[in-house]
């Protein structure tokens, strides 16, 4: 079995590191976003996961980056209109919340809408 190695370090080794430290090792804008320090929902959200890691746990906080705290944990995500579950694994760290919950589905057209076209207004609605 292959050990998780992410940016030069083993998954044993990332645990083990402070807040501060993992922060040395994200894009500058996950950087930024973590200096400046978790907003009300987002802490909510981490006392919660220390509480009771294994329960579900449901977040509108979309753009909380991911870190090695919540590894493991199921969250519902809330994408707009509904909670999507989603499970934290450690290829995600540095990432988002919402960069894997999609916002928007596809497309699916049927048959035209009444009035939509000249022609459509002789389709009888029966």
């Amino acid at each position: 079995m292959a050990t998780f190695i992410w940016r030069g370090k083993t998954w044993e080794e990332i645990q083990a590191m402070e807040l501060k430290d993992f922060m040395g090792m994200l894009t500058s804008r996950e950087r930024r976003c973590l200096r400046r320090g978790f907003t009300p929902a987002e802490k909510k959200l981490l006392e919660d996961v220390r509480k009771n890691p294994t329960k579900f746990h449901r977040t509108k906080s979309r753009a909380m980056v991911i870190i090695p705290e919540l590894v493991g944990t199921k969250l519902g995500v809330h994408n707009g209109k509904e909670y999507v579950q989603l499970e934290i694994r450690p290829e995600m760290l540095g990432k988002r919340l919402g960069e894997f919950v999609m916002t928007r589905r596809p497309v699916k057209h049927s048959a035209p809408g009444f009035g939509a076209t000249k022609s459509s207004k002789f389709v009888p609605l029966k």
